[in-house]
């Protein structure tokens, strides 16, 4: 005896979709699936521009140490050459101002002497770049 062909008790878990609602299905499918890894590319930039603003600020900042330092460099220079130059220590007022801008790492471009006053203008070139810096030293304006 054969028996009659019988539709399955269920249906399938999952339909062929078919129309305009299986159409917007598969737009949504292949949408998520082509974002899929995006997050993963966006942390991959967010990190490298991160790493790049990190190494080009840094030697940026280390210029800015150094031109704390010719700053220092310009004022001891300064205050030796006006100590020079009052009396209180022996020697000429300029090359007291070199020997102190020489011990802080740094040269003398200008040097002039008015009475008690020495005004210093002093240079150092750190990775191609010239940084200098002026003071004035000397006793205080009388009131």
């Amino acid at each position: 005896m054969t028996r009659p062909a019988t539709r399955p008790a269920t249906r399938p878990a999952t339909r062929p979709a078919t129309g305009r609602l299986g159409q917007l299905r598969r737009l949504r499918r292949l949408k998520r699936d082509s974002e899929r890894g995006a997050g993963g590319v966006l942390a991959v930039a967010l990190i490298g521009a991160t790493l790049t603003a990190t190494f080009l600020s840094v030697p940026l900042l280390a210029l800015l140490a150094v031109g704390q330092s010719v700053q220092n460099a310009a004022d001891s220079a300064a205050l030796a050459a006006a100590d020079t130059a009052s009396g209180a220590v022996p020697g000429y007022p300029c090359a007291a101002a070199d020997q102190a801008a020489a011990l802080n790492g740094a040269s003398v471009v200008a040097c002039t002497i008015d009475g008690l006053i020495a005004s210093v203008t002093v240079a150092r070139t750190v990775a191609g770049f010239a940084l200098t810096s002026s003071a004035r030293a000397g006793p205080p304006p009388s009131p």
